[in-house]
């Protein structure tokens, strides 16, 4: 799966479900909820006070050493 600024949390999750401490990591607990999987990382970034772009080269890392 291709990871973007622009893609949803909730497709991230669906595909790849190992990725949820990453997102822990910044903040985010609460991956279940409606208005979380309909965001996208850019935003969820911005509301969490964390860069975008940093954060999906490090979620990418994690993920290519599962």
């Amino acid at each position: 799966m291709e990871i973007t600024r622009d893609t949803l949390i909730g497709d991230i999750v669906n595909e790849c479900p190992e990725a949820m401490p990453k997102f822990m990591e910044i903040g985010m607990h609460c991956m279940g909820c409606a208005l979380a999987s309909q965001e996208s990382v850019e935003e969820a970034c911005a509301v969490h006070g964390v860069d975008p772009d940093d954060f999906i080269v490090d979620l990418r890392e994690y993920l290519a050493t599962l």
